[in-house]
Order: structure tokens, then sequence, then C-alpha cells
């Protein structure tokens, strides 16, 4: 049975999609095993994103740190995501999804870079769900890169450094035309953000949940979204729900 949600649905979601390989073991099967389930679940989730209404998804599906795994794993992960984007792309760009694509790009395996590229000039002008991929990704990596072009401009005398505000800094990452997260769902348990939009997530609303990554369903985004709609988001000021207004005045710390 499908749960209602109503209207207040987060504009970004992001998911950090962990326990592919510890749901492989625990059933005696190599990681990979894990991972190839996994890819299943994209699609499901992908599809109750553009059903739901959510505007954007980003989904952590390589990150920086995980080129240290063993090359066969690294291999077979690759392999996958270029399976799911040669397999999908026709059905992605028919439900109107746009595909953007982050990271370090420079890292992927030459064809899987064609098919991103292939798959993002396919999507571009579609204004459905955004999906965004994080591959090869790391939140400081980008804050450091940031922090390069600022300098090199402010070293060229096209921006004076007393001009450097939030606006300045988000115009520099990959991420400036994509809102802040509303909501980080991370599965397996696991409660930590791992290097991901470290920026971009001051404000927001985490939730982990116990299942695994090949586990989770449309209905299990389903309830992570209740959850969130649950919760009072304050933005660092105030539950002024229950508070009288004042014509003139504005609540403050």
């Amino acid at each position: 049975m499908s749960i209602y949600l109503g209207s207040d649905i987060p504009k970004h979601i992001a998911i950090i999609m962990d326990g592919n390989g510890r749901w492989a073991q625990k059933q005696g099967m190599a990681r990979v095993f894990g991972h190839q389930h996994g890819a299943t679940r994209v699609k499901e989730v992908v599809e109750e994103c553009g059903h739901i209404g959510v505007d954007f998804l980003s989904l952590y599906a390589f990150s920086e740190e995980n080129w240290s795994r063993p090359k066969e794993e690294v291999d077979a992960l690759f392999l996958l995501l270029s399976n799911y984007l040669r397999s999908e792309a026709s059905d992605l760009h028919k439900n109107n999804v746009k595909v953007i694509v982050i990271g370090q790009r420079e890292r992927i395996p030459t064809e899987c870079v064609k098919l991103i590229d292939y798959v993002e000039e396919l999507t571009r002008n579609n204004d459905g769900l955004k999906l965004v991929l994080a591959i090869s990704y790391s939140g400081r990596s980008e804050l450091v890169e940031c922090c390069k072009s600022v300098a090199e401009r402010v070293a060229q005398g096209l921006l004076s450094p007393d001009l450097i505000d939030h606006n300045v800094i988000e115009s520099f990452l990959p991420t400036a035309d994509i809102p802040d997260p509303d909501l980080l769902i991370r599965t397996s348990g696991e409660q930590r953000i791992s290097n991901f939009f470290l920026w971009q997530m001051a404000y927001t609303e985490f939730l982990f949940v116990p299942i695994c990554w090949p586990d989770f369903s449309g209905n299990d985004l389903r309830q992570a979204i209740q959850k969130y709609q649950a919760r009072n988001r304050k933005f660092g000021g105030i539950n002024t729900e229950n508070l009288p207004v004042k014509e003139g005045r504005e609540d403050t710390l």
C-alpha cells in the first residue's frame, strides 16, 4: 500500500547508497553481487522520485576514496554504471529526466565517460526530475578546486577579497545551479556523510536507515520523506509555529 505524502515534498533528496557489499556477504556472495542488486534499486528510486514530484535526486555513486578498493571491484562498479547508462538512457529521456554528473571525470574509464557525455547531452533539455550522479566525487576536493579558482580570480584582479561571500563560493562549485539538499538518506545504518556535499548540507535533514541499499524500496523512500515532513526546519531560527506574529517585526535569535 502506497504512503500518501501530501504537498510538502523535499525539493532535493541526496542518497548515500551504502551496504551493497555487506548485503552480499551476509548471503555468502561476492561484494559485486550486492552492487548488481543495488543497481536495480537505482531504477526504482529514480522512478519513485519522478512520481512523487521531487525536483532533484543526488546519488553518491562512487567516491574519490573508492578508488582504493580492489581493482576487480572498481572495474565491476564502472561496468555496472556503464550498463545502467546504456540500458536506461532511452527511458530516462522518455520520462523527462535530466542527468547531471559531477566529480573528477578525468579519472573515470574512457568508455564510461563517453556514455556519461551521451546521456547528459541526450537529456540536456529535459525539465523533469534532475538526476545528479556523484562519480569519483569528493566534497573536500571540490572545495579545494573552488578555492583555487577564487584565488586565481583575485590574483588576476577580477575579484576583490572583500566581495567574497557565500554566493561567490557557491558560484564556483559544480552544484552552482543545484539547490542544497533538503534531505539526506544514508542506508545500511552507518551515521556519517563520507565526504559528500560538505558545503551543500549545512542545513540538510539527515536520516540514517538500517536497511542496506539492495533492500531499499520506493516505499522505504516514502517512509523517509514522511519522517522528514514531521521535522521542524528552523534554519538557525526559532520555532514560530505557536507564536503570535506581530506586524512589522521579525523574530530573531
